[in-house]
């Protein structure tokens, strides 16, 4: 599968960053429409079974995570996930820092990808986490965060690879904040065949009655009913 860095990257250019950068404020997620061609879901969930492609296998089932599996990609990651990853870091950069300001962090993250791996390594985070994700019938995740050391990125971006009502039913994305004092929000958030939803990894700003505060963000993939469901996940931090 060969696609240019300069072609996802134009297609990145293209997404409306006012409205994705407004939703992930109002909502603490934002969907892109359709990013990759049905070919391009079909190659890279066909990675799946190289297993020279991946420096780690996880069974979700061994670890309480759910049911289903994932691999880690290794370096160099595939050409197109290295540049969905490089492509979409700046816009979601600036994003971030304004995160991080409402929220009275004291961090910056810098303009390039290249510039925040490096902060990733300097501690010790060094193995990439992209991954590809496999859930057949009767698999679902668990709702979980993805932190892999104390350096990380607020948000992360995941790529269904499968049609939905075709190649599986069921398997929703799921996304619940958790606001102080009040309980657990769910939503469900449909997503079309190489369709992203942009969302938070950690925690996002919440606009409450007596200012910002931070609610905590928890993603996870409801029940797949029938079929297999395939999902990139772009993580833009490393891993310790």
């Amino acid at each position: 599968m060969v696609v240019s860095e300069d072609d996802v990257a134009e297609r990145l250019a293209r997404l409306d960053w006012a409205r994705i950068g407004g939703d992930l404020n109002r909502q603490g997620y934002a969907t892109t429409g359709a990013l990759l061609t049905a070919s391009e879901c079909q190659s890279l969930s066909g990675l799946y079974d190289q297993p020279e492609r991946f420096r780690s296998r996880i069974v979700m089932s061994r670890y309480g995570f759910g049911s289903g599996e994932y691999q880690y990609f290794r370096e160099p990651l595939p050409g197109i996930v290295a540049a969905l990853r490089q492509a979409a870091y700046p816009a979601l950069a600036v994003i971030a820092n304004g995160w991080a300001a409402d929220t009275k962090l004291a961090v910056e993250y810098p303009d390039t990808l290249d510039g925040f791996l490096g902060r990733c390594h300097e501690a010790g985070q060094t193995r990439p986490t992209p991954l590809l994700l496999k859930y057949k019938t009767g698999d679902y995740n668990r709702l979980h965060q993805d932190l892999y050391g104390e350096v990380f990125f607020p948000l992360q971006m995941a790529v269904l690879l499968s049609q939905p009502g075709e190649d599986f039913g069921g398997g929703e994305f799921l996304l619940v904040e958790q606001r102080p004092r009040q309980q657990s929000r769910g939503e469900v958030v449909p997503l079309g065949l190489g369709e992203a939803v942009i969302f938070g990894v950690n925690n996002r700003p919440v606009q409450g009655k007596r200012g910002l505060y931070r609610a905590t963000m928890r993603h996870g993939v409801s029940t797949i009913r029938h079929g297999q469901r395939f999902c990139l996940g772009v993580i833009f931090h490393d891993a310790a």
